[in-house]
């Protein structure tokens, strides 16, 4: 039986607390995937902790294929990602999300840049939006053929968390590792086309050492 999702209902005096909505989210990711498998801490220079749990086996389990595995960051939503251009960051408004990486096997090694990447809107001032390019500058695990991924649309892994007005839902992003040709490729063709010629030739996104798709 899936743990129950307790929203805000007892979340305390303060519900746009970090507290309250870490507790949410975590509550909303454990509905979804169960109970995680790991978890894992960082923190950066400037910036609040950045947890990661994983979501499945660390391996394969003996069938054909070896089983898909859920990262997601926790942490990254505690705050709005805040407009660069504005000279005053609203402590309620702005966009709020999380980011989902789904690997054929599991790539443990994939946590830290991870969190690297949720920690990009304290850090940089980043808003992470669907459709954007995240970069970061070195493998995304070890012997890894991606450095950066994609932003893709949310809803289709993990529903939207409502909050409290004024606040924005959180949102649940799901990355796309691209290897560098197809980096290259979206920066000229735009990501909605990049998505097309991946599903017009199949490609299989959660394969971690998948080779580039054929840039026609």
């Amino acid at each position: 039986m899936a743990p129950h999702d307790p929203g805000f209902a007892a979340a305390g005096p303060d519900p746009l607390s970090r507290e309250a909505v870490l507790t949410a989210v975590e509550a909303r990711l454990l509905t979804t995937f169960g109970e995680p498998t790991g978890r894992a801490a960082v923190t950066f220079l400037g910036a609040d902790r950045i947890e990661v749990l994983r979501f499945g086996p660390g391996g394969g389990t003996g069938a054909a294929e070896p089983a898909l595995v859920r990262y997601t960051t926790l942490g990254m939503a505690a705050a709005p990602m805040a407009d660069p251009l504005s000279p005053v960051a609203d402590p309620h408004r702005g966009p709020r999300a999380e980011l989902v990486l789904s690997v054929r096997g599991g790539r443990d090694g994939a946590l830290r840049g991870l969190a690297t990447l949720a920690a990009s809107p304290q850090v940089e001032g980043l808003v992470v939006a669907p459709g954007a390019s995240l970069d970061l500058g070195a493998p995304l695990w070890e012997g890894a053929p991606f450095q950066s991924v994609l932003v893709a649309e949310p809803g289709g892994l993990v529903a939207d968390l409502e909050l409290p007005e004024p606040a924005e839902p959180v949102r649940f992003l799901p990355l796309l590792p691209m290897t560098p040709n197809e980096a290259a490729w979206k920066r000229v063709h735009g990501a909605p086309a990049l998505q097309e010629l991946w599903l017009r030739h199949g490609t299989d996104l959660r394969d971690p050492q998948r080779r580039t798709a054929p840039l026609d």
